[in-house]
């Protein structure tokens, strides 16, 4: 999978394609796949949006790309590179992965929630902290303000914030979100969808998002993959 770029003002990177083929996963002792034959080209730079009932597979095909679950057949290539056989921990650093109710560690600062994979992938401590600062501002929090609190002491929008610069921090080619807004009441949901679709066009990132609201689907995917349960 192609590195960012790296520039003395700090990694810059645009979306990567991902190409599903034929993603399949089978449980043991279940009688049908709980994903069966995905295929699916998703193009650098672009929101796709996976949206269906509980039960569809959509959040399961989700992790499937970053590993999180592991296929039971099927291919999947970022960037051109077939990554189903490449190291999962190693495949995680590339990709940012967003989920509902944020996901922060509690016991860490706003400040080293973000760092946590620039850190891992041994980034300068100064460049840590730049990154830290810009994420911050990316995503309308002060960094003067925020950095230094913990995540009880942050609304839930706030929180969702945090996790999508934690997301980000990295400067990863693709970004992964898991039902990211769906913890949040529907005033500050809607601030953050707006959000989001103002940081895509600022950075253009290949975005695959689940929802089962299909409201939020129209208003932040260029396309839309209807999924629905096994028969």
């Amino acid at each position: 999978m192609p590195e960012p770029e790296t520039t003395e003002a700090g990694p810059a990177s645009v979306g990567a394609t991902i190409e599903l083929e034929g993603l399949t996963k089978r449980y043991p002792g279940s009688d049908r796949p709980a994903v069966d034959n995905v295929s699916m080209e998703i193009g650098a730079g672009e929101t796709v949006v996976l949206v269906g009932p509980s039960g569809c597979g959509k959040s399961t095909t989700l992790k499937m790309i970053n590993r999180l679950i592991e296929p039971t057949g099927g291919r999947i290539r970022i960037g051109g590179e077939d990554v189903t056989d490449m190291d999962p921990v190693k495949l995680r650093r590339t990709i940012g992965y967003a989920i509902q109710a944020s996901g922060l560690f509690p016991h860490m600062t706003v400040a080293q929630n973000v760092a946590l994979v620039p850190k891992m992938l041994r980034w300068p401590s100064a460049r840590v902290r730049d990154r830290v600062e810009e994420m911050l501002d990316l995503v309308g929090l002060d960094p003067g303000e925020f950095r230094d609190r913990y995540p009880r002491r942050l609304s839930g929008g706030q929180q969702q914030r945090v996790g999508v610069a934690r997301a980000l921090a990295a400067d990863p080619p693709v970004l992964l979100m898991d039902e990211p807004f769906g913890a949040v009441d529907p005033i500050t949901r809607d601030h953050l969808q707006d959000e989001l679709i103002r940081l895509q066009r600022e950075l253009h990132k290949t975005i695959v998002f689940v929802t089962h609201d299909f409201d939020e689907a129209i208003k932040i995917g260029d396309r839309i993959a209807v999924l629905r349960e096994q028969s």
